[in-house]
């Protein structure tokens, strides 16, 4: 890649606006910069999910997620392009299907917790909600990818299934609701 960023602050964002990757500058409130940002944030707690001893099929999951969501991240930064394609979501949906088929079926909801690798992949999917629903924004008022928006949904559902995969590996309980506590 060479030298691209030789100069870290450029000052060219003191003025509330931001670069895309075509040039053009934007307020750095704009809806595609929050959706940006989100999927920024998401992939953020993926490494901070990372740092923990995971079973390898989960790292590699999780370290092709991550390539995933910079290329999500690129594309919104490039308006008009298209990076994200439904093979990734296949591939999403395929590790879904094998972490769901080692799980007993849900019969509660599920409350974020349990072991600390399974507590920081529920919060990568509420993060991961968070920037769906950014995206979706951003696609009312421009064009998106709409595979982008399926990605997201079907990277939300994985995050929860692995949170209750990581519990049962690390021999942890879901946390339950109870819904009559009182």
């Amino acid at each position: 890649m060479g030298n691209r960023l030789s100069k870290i602050y450029t000052r060219t964002g003191d003025d509330g606006t931001t670069g895309l990757g075509d040039g053009s500058r934007i307020a750095k409130d704009h809806l595609r910069i929050e959706a940006i940002g989100c999927v920024d944030e998401l992939n953020c707690l993926i490494g901070q999910l990372l740092v923990h001893k995971l079973p390898e099929p989960d790292q590699a999951t999780l370290t092709t997620v991550q390539h995933s969501l910079f290329d999500v991240g690129g594309e919104l930064c490039l308006p008009g392009q298209l990076v994200i394609t439904a093979d990734r979501v296949m591939f999403l949906e395929s590790v879904l299907d094998e972490l769901n088929s080692g799980l007993e079926p849900l019969k509660e909801f599920i409350l974020p917790g349990g072991c600390a690798a399974a507590a920081t992949c529920h919060h990568a999917r509420s993060v991961c909600r968070r920037a769906e629903r950014r995206v979706y924004s951003l696609g009312k008022a421009e064009p998106v990818n709409e595979v982008t928006l399926q990605y997201l949904n079907r990277l939300s559902d994985l995050l929860f299934v692995m949170a209750r995969h990581l519990n049962k590996v690390a021999g942890v309980a879901d946390v339950c609701w109870e819904h009559d506590r009182g």
